[in-house]
Formats: C-alpha cells, structure tokens, sequence
C-alpha cells in the first residue's frame, strides 16, 4: 500500500495531501498570512500532517509535487524540499505541471491558461504544455476547437470559462492521484526533479 505526500506551493494556495493506498488520511489548504507566503509554513504543515496521522517520515514512498509554473518562490520551496526529502528518506519523487493538475477539473477537452504577465498565458491544450503564449494568440487558439476552459482570476474575464481560484477544487488530490500514475514509468530520482520555469525567475 503506497504512502503519499504531495503538496503544492506554485499556486495561490498551499495544498498538501496524505494518502494512503485508495485513503486520503489529510487534506490540507493554506492561505497567505500575517503578510507571509504560503510557502512559509510547508515545513511544519508537513510535519503537522505526518504527526497527527502517526505516519513517520521513512514510511513515505513517494513524494508528489507541482512543478510550476507558478509562483516563482513557491516553486523554489516546492521542489527543494522535495528533493532534500526524497534524498535523506530515499523514496521516489515525482513532479508534475501545474498546468496538467488544473486541466483534470475539466470534464473535456481542457484548455488551461494561467497568467504568466507581460500579457502572456501559460497554456496546456491538446494533453501538452504549449508554453508562454501572447494573449491574442491564445484568442485565437480558443476559436479552432470546442474546449473547456480553466484558467485564473486574472484571466477569466478574458478568456471565460471557470477560475480555479474560485472554487474549493481538489487540487491537492489530483496532484496525488496523478503521481501515483505517473510514477509507474518515472525513475522517481531525486536528482531528476527539475522546476518548470516556462519563463526565466526574475532578477534580484
């Protein structure tokens, strides 16, 4: 029975799952406080989780994570602790786009755009990443095809279709049941697990 850990701080929000076998043990969602990323409390909200369910860390067997895009910072402590975890506790780990998360809370035919500034959109469409698109271009892609449409705050006015900032979506679930997949034909090595910056992190 595999033991998951996946959590995600490219978003919004922090989202991190315990799973064990078919069972979600813990979900748990973490907002911005006191003027402080969310990414601030992983740590202990790892350890809050782990404890409270009597799992000990050496009981994991794969760690999950959103590889971005994303938050710049959040992708950094996203996939660092990953790779410090999965080296010192010498499971597999596994991260997956948080475009391809979001594009399972479409039933069909998902077209993902999140705001990547400098009116571009990151893009998921046709079960790949296409990249850091201009806008217009987007609008023009969103006319060849009946897709459903997920994308951001930011974004929604323009392109329609539904935020996923405004629901209470199982990301944190999907991103473990993905990984628990995805890793029957991954390496799971640490050494693999790689940021997806679709653009460069700012400077300074």
């Amino acid at each position: 029975m595999t033991t998951i850990l996946a959590f995600d701080t490219s978003l919004d929000k922090m989202y991190v799952v315990l799973k064990k076998g078919a069972h979600v043990l813990s979900s748990e969602v973490v907002e911005n406080k006191d003027n402080k990323y969310h990414s601030a409390f992983l740590i202990s909200t790892l350890q809050n989780i782990l404890s409270k369910n009597n799992i000990k860390p050496e009981n994991i067997d794969l760690i999950a994570i959103n590889i971005g895009p994303g938050s710049f910072t959040g992708i950094r402590a996203c996939t660092t602790v990953a790779r410090v975890m999965a080296q010192q506790l010498n499971c597999k780990v596994i991260g997956i786009s948080s475009l391809e998360i979001l594009s399972h809370l479409a039933r069909k035919n998902p077209f993902v755009a999140l705001d990547a500034r400098k009116n571009m959109a990151y893009v998921w469409a046709d079960d790949e990443v296409k990249g850091a698109i201009p806008l217009e271009k987007v609008q023009e892609m969103l006319k060849n095809k009946d897709y459903e449409i997920i994308t951001d705050d930011k974004l929604n006015p323009i392109f329609g279709g539904k935020s996923y900032q405004q629901g209470n979506y199982p990301i944190g679930e999907i991103l473990a049941e993905l990984a628990e997949k995805k890793i029957k034909k991954a390496s799971g090595n640490w050494g693999e697990l790689l940021p997806l910056y679709i653009q460069p992190p700012p400077m300074g």
